[in-house]
């Protein structure tokens, strides 16, 4: 999820029960890897799991060289992204659009396997588009060149993210290969990943979308799936108010460190949007926290968004006071700058195990 999934995020889902982490997707083109865009998303500093960088591009060479250099980095695997769909990854013929040429994609499969020592894992869709649907032949190609396991997203290139995964061509990708096989695509609950793994008889799934502005949904599933006794107990008692608040005001914390104040500032406006999505009383929290410009602001505003209902020791989202979200911010208002908002950007991608998961 490039963007996103940096390695502040990668690390808050680790520690909810993610077994695996991949890195935002690089370019596959080194030379631009000195860029200040890309020295974050390459540096694994700090990373507490295994390190995996996901590279991306056309050129079989190229990759070779970037998985190579990616050993040298530190890094533990390297993944392949041919399952983007965004239109400037796919019209420089990367990402989802090699599934368009399966003698490409062995070719920079081969290269890559061979130009490493490191174990090599590859991101793909379904297929081009729903009367394209060579995901069974991919994924052969996939374990006959070397690579170590699959993730399927379960739409073509095509469908984007419309519509609803599909996840028969996931299960034909399973029965076709002996590689573990992750399934991804509209898991956002712990009920649902079970759901998914039922139908695929995947190895495990593969968390995107699903854990923006909820990374616990790695505790929740691992819990789901590993101890029935409590499962539907467990499943009912949502996150207390305040839990979200430590949690959201140490990842925002945490940006700071990373990228500095202003950039900091501008991811987390991206995380906090996802954040207010699962909070019931959060629209005019939401309007105005997106609209600052320092960290100190966005900070008071969060903690003071969540603290208005701290005098309940148990508050749960959605057990909240009337009027008090906006009381809360119009007070607060008063402390900071506001700005004209912006399109917050919404991109994702994540990666799970059966009783582990990941970015």
């Amino acid at each position: 999820m490039a963007g996103l999934s940096d390695q502040v995020f990668r690390n808050i889902c680790r520690n909810f029960g993610a077994a695996l982490a991949v890195s935002e997707m690089n370019t596959a083109d080194t030379e631009l890897w000195s860029s200040r865009k890309s020295q974050p998303r390459l540096n694994f500093t700090g990373e507490n799991g295994l390190r995996i960088l996901q590279i991306a591009g056309s050129d079989p060479t190229q990759l070779a060289v970037a998985a190579k250099a990616a050993e040298q980095l530190g890094a533990d695997i390297v993944d392949i992204n041919m399952g983007c769909p965004a239109k400037k990854v796919c019209k420089k013929l990367s990402g989802s659009a090699l599934l368009k040429d399966e003698a490409l994609v062995t070719r920079i499969l081969e290269a890559v396997t061979v130009a490493t020592s490191l174990p090599v894992t590859l991101k793909i869709r379904t297929g081009w588009d729903v009367e394209n649907r060579n995901g069974v032949r991919i994924a052969q190609i996939a374990e006959q060149a070397g690579i170590q396991a699959l993730a399927v997203h379960g739409r073509t290139r095509a469908c984007m993210f419309t519509g609803d995964a599909e996840y028969a061509t996931i299960r034909a990708i399973k029965s076709a290969v002996t590689i573990p096989v992750f399934a991804n695509g509209d898991i956002c609950s712990a009920n649902k990943a079970k759901e998914v793994l039922e139908q695929t008889g995947a190895d495990g799934v593969m968390i995107g979308r699903g854990a923006l502005g909820q990374p616990w949904i790695f505790n929740e599933i691992n819990h789901y799936l590993n101890d029935c006794s409590t499962s539907e107990q467990y499943l009912t008692t949502p996150p207390s108010r305040l839990f979200r608040r430590d949690i959201i005001t140490s990842h925002l914390e945490a940006l700071y460190r990373l990228y500095g104040e202003e950039r900091g500032v501008r991811v987390g406006r991206k995380h906090l949007t996802w954040y207010c999505k699962y909070l019931d009383d959060a629209k005019q929290f939401r309007d105005t926290v997106v609209r600052v410009k320092s960290a100190k602001d966005q900070l008071q505003l969060t903690t003071s968004f969540f603290n208005q209902n701290e005098f309940r020791k148990d508050a749960h989202i959605g057990a909240h006071p009337p009027g008090n979200s906006v009381q809360c911010l119009t007070d607060h208002q008063k402390n900071v700058t506001l700005h004209p908002p912006k399109r917050v950007l919404r991109k994702s991608r994540t990666i799970r195990s059966k009783a582990a998961t990941g970015c």
